[in-house]
């Protein structure tokens, strides 16, 4: 193994048990001696990679957005389904991830709702992962509005943000009973209703 490949897989491994240990204990109660601990990584090594806890997160942060591209890639690329349905299978393959994790939801929801109030770093960095998702969302809810899914006055930025919004509050209330009944029945309302 060179030496580079050694380094990215340390790095890796840090951000990987970083993700996991974020969303289950958030970020003040994430202790780097655990996440040390965890990936049985010296001190040394993580102050190499990471300026401080909050260069960590971010970094966590953008990891993590490289999965939710994957996702709407995986998903809003597929061109064998219709719009809407493809917009739809992105927040389906989120909510059986978050079924596969304890329904611990997402991590920009939860730094989000953590961090925002005390934090205009993450703030800012949340409300940009956010607004790089909505945008994605909304070529797509632009091309089921020229196709006809949606009404012609829509405008499928709001609808993108809308749901985002709506989605973001149901992953909270599905944390709460940890049970994914707030997911389906918020898709089902959502694009009941935009679709009228």
């Amino acid at each position: 193994m060179t030496v580079e490949a050694k380094e990215m897989s340390t790095k890796d491994r840090l951000l990987e048990a970083g993700l996991a240990m974020l969303l289950k204990q958030g970020y003040n109660h994430l202790g780097i001696q655990a996440l040390l601990a965890e990936t049985g990584i010296p001190k040394g090594s993580f102050y190499h990679y990471f300026r401080s806890k909050e260069d960590f997160a971010l970094q966590v942060v953008d990891r993590y957005m490289q999965e939710v591209h994957q996702g709407l890639d995986m998903s809003l690329g597929n061109r064998a389904l219709p719009p809407l349905q493809r917009v739809r299978l992105f927040f389906e393959l989120s909510r059986e991830k978050y079924r596969s994790e304890g329904y611990l939801g997402c991590l920009l929801g939860g730094l989000g709702q953590e961090l925002s109030g005390v934090s205009d770093t993450f703030r800012h960095k949340i409300e940009g992962c956010f607004n790089l998702i909505a945008e994605r969302i909304t070529d797509c809810l632009e091309e089921a509005r020229q196709r006809g899914e949606l009404a012609a006055e829509q405008d499928p930025r709001q609808l993108a943000d809308r749901l985002l919004d709506c989605w973001e509050g149901a992953a909270l209330r599905s944390r709460l009973r940890r049970d994914p009944g707030p997911l389906g029945a918020m898709l089902d309302f959502y694009f009941s209703a935009a679709t009228r």
